[in-house]
């Protein structure tokens, strides 16, 4: 099964040597195939940022995508060449020759590569994606490669617009290369792109939605480290909306990457309030520790033991100085404890506790019978936990003013709840409602706008993920 939208990407790629942008013509090479592939983005109902703490979360691929054709050529570079949808808008280019491609030998030497020059930054999620193919699976690639890109996942608005590149890059590029590899191992691959390649430090569950999910279900992935416990069906009733804030989100920022580096402080911390066995080696930031109970994540501490044996022995905040001089380090790998930095404790860490709590009866609820009693009290989930990412510190002003306006129309007009979605910072708000509140939320994306300012975009529908669908394979002719 191959999507609509995918066959107009990969027909626009047959068009190319006729269409308006001269420098892609000939871009690809005669006679040789090209894989062409799709990847959604996702719309995160609950779970968000507890990902990275072991939580279940609860996703949704948008209707919205990223498509990459790949090829190889029998040249040495790699071209990378991002598509705008528009013949005005100038194309954004990244050639990597055989020289730069031998500076990014290992993931450090490629992330200050990407790095040293902004306008190529982009690029490190798709290059990203080859590099670790050659280093976890021994991917060979002779020659050159061809990477032609197009994504109408808006940038910046927590709806994974990178993994959509990543996964859509490599379901290209791994039948390109003729590696054979299921969906959770190549969101695992990406996830690893992203961390180490790029930068930024996001849990497993924007990959895995892209890669393996299902249209109109929403993904349930036990985070630890990315175990599928099935798909939930969303009611005939209900449906999930995003509004976009117009705020623009990262992952890589600074507000997401502290209140991480804060929940893994907090777990190492208790893991020395239950005299865990914990093993750092000489000059390492990092640390091992052995844990039978929880198993690394905090998601598994249930809410009552926390709160009656650990909460109040936490920190609200301490300096990164003062816990590396008593606890070494983290055990989380791509996050570092800065010493001149203070980081908020007692709230990050409680965050997936309670989340993952709060996820796991969201599930339960929409398996029952369905009524009013049972909506309202979805909804209430939602707002606990959009309200547990304010007190992390992840909240922002138009994020807020959106809840408020669902929390105003409220069921009258068949809304129930309403969060501040992925890594949280601004970016969209998922909002849960009748399939009938169609009317009633445009009314409050356009009243959002009208005050705001920001352009009014609202995200409805679904799409499979890059798994759920096959790559096609098509051929130029540059005659």
């Amino acid at each position: 099964m191959t999507t609509s939208d995918t066959q107009a990407f990969a027909q626009r790629v047959l068009q190319l040597n006729t269409g308006s942008h001269p420098e892609l013509h000939g871009f690809f090479a005669s006679g040789r195939p090209i894989s062409v592939a799709r990847a959604p983005g996702r719309l995160d109902v609950m779970g968000g940022v507890a990902d990275y703490s072991g939580s279940l979360v609860l996703e949704m691929p948008t209707r919205e995508a990223a498509f990459v054709a790949a090829q190889q050529t029998n040249g040495d570079d790699w071209q990378i060449v991002s598509l705008p949808s528009d013949d005005q808008t100038p194309l954004r280019c990244v050639t990597l020759s055989r020289s730069d491609l031998a500076a990014c030998h290992n993931y450090a030497a490629a992330r200050t590569w990407f790095r040293q020059d902004p306008s190529k930054s982009w690029a490190a999620y798709l290059a990203g994606v080859v590099l670790v193919l050659v280093k976890e699976v021994g991917a060979a690639v002779d020659g050159g490669m061809r990477l032609l890109v197009h994504s109408d996942v808006p940038e910046a608005k927590g709806v994974s617009s990178s993994a959509a590149l990543e996964v859509a890059a490599m379901r290209a590029v791994t039948d390109q290369l003729g590696i054979e590899i299921d969906g959770i191992r190549a969101a695992t691959l990406c996830q690893i792109a992203e961390n180490r390649v790029v930068g930024a430090p996001c849990g497993i569950m924007d990959q895995m939605t892209s890669a393996v999910g299902r249209e109109n279900r929403l993904l349930a992935l036990l985070c630890q480290p990315a175990t599928v416990q099935g798909y939930a069906v969303i009611p005939d009733a209900l449906a999930v909306w995003g509004i976009d804030s117009g705020i623009r989100h990262a992952v890589s920022g600074s507000d997401y990457t502290s209140v991480r580096t804060g929940a893994f402080m907090g777990y190492r911390m208790i893991a020395a309030l239950a005299n865990l066995n914990v093993t750092s080696a000489d000059g390492d930031v990092h640390v091992s520790i052995d844990d039978p109970r929880w198993h690394g994540y905090l998601a598994n501490l249930a809410p009552a033991e926390f709160e009656q044996t650990y909460a109040q022995q936490l920190p609200v905040q301490m300096s990164g100085a003062e816990f590396l001089e008593r606890f070494a380090g983290t055990s989380d790998s791509v996050t570092h404890v800065e010493p001149d930095r203070d980081y908020a404790i007692r709230q990050p860490t409680a965050h997936p506790i309670y989340e993952n709590a709060r996820v796991h009866r969201f599930r339960e609820l929409l398996a029952g019978a369905i009524d009013e009693t049972s909506c309202i009290e979805l909804g209430e989930l939602m707002y606990g936990s959009h309200a547990s990412y304010s007190a992390c510190g992840l909240g922002s002003s138009g994020t807020d003013r959106l809840v408020e306006l669902v929390k105003e129309a409220g069921p009258a007009a068949g809304l129930y709840g309403a969060k501040i979605t992925g890594g949280g910072s601004g970016g969209t708000v998922a909002v849960l409602g009748k399939q009938s509140a169609s009317d009633a939320i445009q009314e409050i994306a356009r009243q959002y706008a009208a005050e705001s300012g920001h352009e009014r975009y609202v995200f409805q529908g679904s799409s499979p993920g890059a798994w759920d669908e096959e790559v096609i394979t098509i051929q130029v002719n540059n005659q």
